[in-house]
């Protein structure tokens, strides 16, 4: 993650949602990822614009696919996410609440209590 210096909680929740439906069905449409991420198609319009202008993501007119620089920006940001989401759940918080918690919390920690966490998870 720290070649992505730059946080853009917006641009890792979308290489996130691609990178998900990409694992889930064999293509993934611009509706596909509107409706996961309850948007408007106006914002992954302007969104995927973005991150093909940033050579994170191609399309071949109707389908979106993530660059190799994407998938691994999208497994950065997911492997964070899952992380946490287990350090809360061994922790105690409810599921509903870690998962959420962990939405958050994956474009804000420091690689320093990422790490952290991420040990505690394996040595649990």
């Amino acid at each position: 993650m720290n070649n992505h210096v730059k946080y853009n909680q917006s641009e890792q929740d979308y290489l996130e949602t691609l990178l998900t439906l990409s694992k889930q069905q064999a293509v993934v449409h611009r509706i596909d990822v509107a409706k996961r991420m309850n948007v408007s198609q106006a914002a992954v319009n302007k969104a995927i614009k973005l991150l093909c202008e940033k050579r994170y993501v191609y399309e071949d007119g109707k389908h979106l696919y993530l660059t190799e620089s994407g998938r691994v920006y999208a497994e950065a940001v997911f492997e964070r996410h899952c992380i946490i989401r287990e350090f809360l759940l061994q922790n105690g918080v409810s599921v509903a609440v870690a998962e959420e918690d962990a939405c958050r919390m994956e474009h804000l920690i420091s690689d320093e209590t990422f790490q952290m966490m991420k040990n505690a998870v394996a040595n649990k």
